[in-house]
This record gives C-alpha cells, sequence and structure tokens, in this order.
C-alpha cells in the first residue's frame, strides 16, 4: 500500500480535505526518471500511458490529452458536432460538459435525473429532450455509478444519435464486466487531483472507432500532420496543417504518473469502496439519505464521489457549517448547470424539478482511498450530531 501524506490537505487548514492524493517514493521516483530524461514534452510516457489505459479499459484506441474537458470537446468535435445540433445531457453535471458542446456551436439540451437515490440521468427525462436537431448524447456516470447505458445507449441505437460517455468520475467502473467509456461512440475521463486516477490536470479520450482516433488526434496538436517527437526522432522533417486544430496534448511527466496511478486503481476504487460502506454503516441514523444504496450486481461503481441529500436545504446548510467547525472540508457536487447565468439563454426543454430539489440538499462528504478510520468517524460524527 502506498505511503500517504495527510499533512497536505491538513496544512491547508482542514482535519478531512475533501480529497487527497499520495506521494511515495515509487511515484517520485517515476518522475524523477522522466525529469532527467530531458524530454518533457508529449513523447515515448505518453505513447505507454495511452497503451495501458487502451489495454486495461478493453479498447481499441486511447488518446491523452491535457484535461478531460478537452477529451469532451475532442470526442463532439470528431463525432461531427456542430452548429445548429443539439446534444443532450444531465443539468446536474459540472460546467464543462456544457461547455464543450458550446464551443463546437451546438446547443446543450438539459435532462432531468431520477432522484434522491439515484442521481444519474432519468433516461424517460433525456427521451422527452430529443428533437430532430439532436445529433448527440452526452452521459454523466454520476460520482462513479454507472448510469443506465445500456438502455440509453439502445434508445441512441434506435434514433441515430451518438454517444459519448462523460466518465470523468467513472475510471475503472464497469457494467457486465464491460468499462465504462466503452459504450459509446467515444469515453472521457479526467485526471484531475481530485479523481480516482490523479496526475495534476490530464485527461484520456477511448473510442473503438478508427475515423473517431484519427481525428481527435489530428485535433489534439493543432492539425499537424506530425508532432515533435516524430521529427525528433528523424520520423519527418516537416509537417502540414490539415484542420484548425487544438493544443490539448499531455506531457510527459503526467503520463508518467498517470502510469504509476494505473496500476494502482483497482486498489484505489476497492478502497473508496470500503469507506463509502463505513460511512452508510456509521451514518445508518442520520436524517439523510446516501444514494446509491443499491447498485445491480452486475454494476461495479468506482467510488469517485460520497454524496448526502438532507431533507432540506436548510438541513445540508447546517450540516456543512458544523461540518466546516470541524474542519472537515465538503463541497456540492454540482450546482446545475442551468441555473449558471452563461446559460440563462437556454431555456430547459424537459421538467428539472429532481434536479432543482437534489441541488438545494446535496453536499459532497470527503472521500479518498487512503482515508484514516478517525477522519471517517469524526465525519460520521458531526453529521449525527455528535
Amino acid at each position: 500500500m502506498p505511503g500517504n501524506n495527510p499533512q497536505k490537505g491538513e496544512s491547508a487548514g482542514w482535519t478531512v480535505p475533501l480529497a487527497d492524493v499520495a506521494v511515495d517514493d515509487e511515484l517520485a521516483a517515476a518522475v524523477e526518471t522522466t525529469l532527467r530524461s530531458g524530454w518533457w514534452s508529449s513523447g515515448p510516457q505518453v505513447e505507454a500511458f495511452e497503451a495501458a489505459c487502451a489495454e486495461y479499459l478493453g479498447a481499441r484506441y486511447a488518446l491523452a490529452v491535457a484535461n478531460g474537458t478537452a477529451a469532451l470537446q475532442l470526442a463532439l468535435a470528431a463525432a461531427g458536432i456542430g452548429p445548429g445540433d443539439e446534444v443532450v445531457l444531465p443539468s446536474l453535471n459540472f460546467v464543462a460538459a456544457a461547455n464543450a458542446v458550446s464551443h463546437t456551436g451546438a446547443t446543450p439540451v438539459f435532462c432531468d435525473i431520477l432522484g434522491d437515490d439515484d442521481l444519474n440521468l432519468d433516461p424517460e427525462s433525456l427521451d422527452a429532450a430529443l428533437t430532430p436537431r439532436t445529433k448527440a448524447l452526452l452521459l454523466l456516470h454520476y460520482g462513479g455509478y454507472p448510469c443506465d447505458v445500456v438502455a440509453v445507449a439502445k434508445l441512441a441505437a434506435s434514433r441515430g444519435l451518438a454517444v459519448i460517455e462523460d466518465a470523468a468520475h467513472a475510471v475503472g467502473a464497469s457494467v457486465d464486466g464491460r468499462f465504462c467509456g466503452t459504450f459509446g461512440l467515444a469515453g472521457c475521463f479526467s485526471f484531475f487531483s481530485n479523481k480516482n486516477l490523479p496526475v495534476g490536470e490530464g485527461g484520456l479520450l477511448v473510442t473503438n472507432d478508427e475515423d473517431v482516433y484519427s481525428r481527435a488526434r489530428l485535433l489534439r496538436s493543432h492539425g499537424m500532420t506530425t508532432l515533435t517527437w516524430d521529427r525528433h526522432r528523424g520520423h519527418a522533417a516537416d509537417y502540414d496543417v490539415v484542420e484548425r486544430g487544438f493544443n490539448f496534448r499531455l506531457d510527459e511527466l503526467r503520463a508518467t504518473i498517470g502510469q504509476v496511478q494505473l496500476r494502482r486503481l483497482d486498489a484505489e476504487n476497492d478502497a473508496r469502496g470500503r469507506i463509502v460502506a463505513r460511512y452508510r454503516e456509521l451514518i445508518a441514523g442520520a436524517d439523510l439519505v446516501l444514494p446509491f444504496a443499491s447498485v445491480p450486481s452486475a454494476t461495479r461503481p468506482s467510488f469517485h464521489l460520497a454524496v448526502a441529500v438532507f431533507r432540506s436545504p436548510e438541513a445540508r446548510d447546517a450540516a456543512r457549517e458544523s461540518l466546516r467547525e470541524r474542519r472537515v472540508q465538503t463541497s456540492v457536487h454540482y450546482p446545475p448547470i442551468h441555473r449558471f447565468n452563461a446559460y440563462a439563454d437556454v431555456a430547459p426543454r424537459v421538467p428539472l424539478a429532481r434536479t432543482e430539489s437534489v441541488a438545494a440538499r446535496l453536499l459532497t462528504l470527503p472521500l479518498f482511498g487512503h482515508m484514516r478510520d478517525d477522519q471517517i468517524e469524526l465525519v460520521a460524527a458531526t453529521l449525527l450530531g455528535q
């Protein structure tokens, strides 16, 4: 089990930080080796990380990128989404999803969630939001708990729609042995510092479609036909630019961290699952709901988030203040996207009553694989008013 550094979160003033990363000698040594290699831009470590991710996920192609948002934007662009199109997604989501849609020129259309016990999208609400302009469905596996991706993929196939999975929370999560991110045209992952596979900033696009991969790979680096690494190795002398692309590359140092973290991913997810189970055991008497109490036997979550839904906004706010007084960090995942000023001009097409209700009563609790027992117990005791 890797050593941890709980002082990092505590040095910021929190007895229990919301998230934390474990740093040990193996990780530091791997980064030092890459650092001393003198090649820091995208190169052999990125290629090795991509190959390892593709093998782990059972995907034909994997493309490492600068962050999860970049993965979403590349997936949408490679799917041919553009002006005049609509993309349906849950509003209970990080704003990056809607931003990625908007930057293609398409319009994000929001759907509702299932309710207090399941914060994933409601397939019926999604279906009701479809129009002839709908070209893609952008699914979120909330908190690392797979949504009903099989049902949604079946709906999308019947309507000729592309499915893109926002699997930012769900690296290592699976349904019937198939990993999240591999059910649709493309899957997008985030490796931000609070994620189950953290590298600082980073992301991944996976696909089994050669055309999607080729276009995303081209767009990742300015639409250039060859990369700096290709020219450095003497595999090319010049390049053309055939698309107006982006600078969405991942660097060697983060790719090196990613390779170490990928080897630890299953253990991290298992540890998070045990902590969530302990939360459920300790908080059983509290006047709140811990969603996803039951999941289908064939579903394996990644346990990215531990969230509580309170009986009222006032109860949520009081609990959050009590936790803050004991130096326990919390957050809200998420303020609904349709409530932000930037999306005030995107009127909801279907009712979002469950999203609005839950968002006002939702609180994200600390969760990371190396949480200590005393940290877990402090969170639980505070929620119980002890």
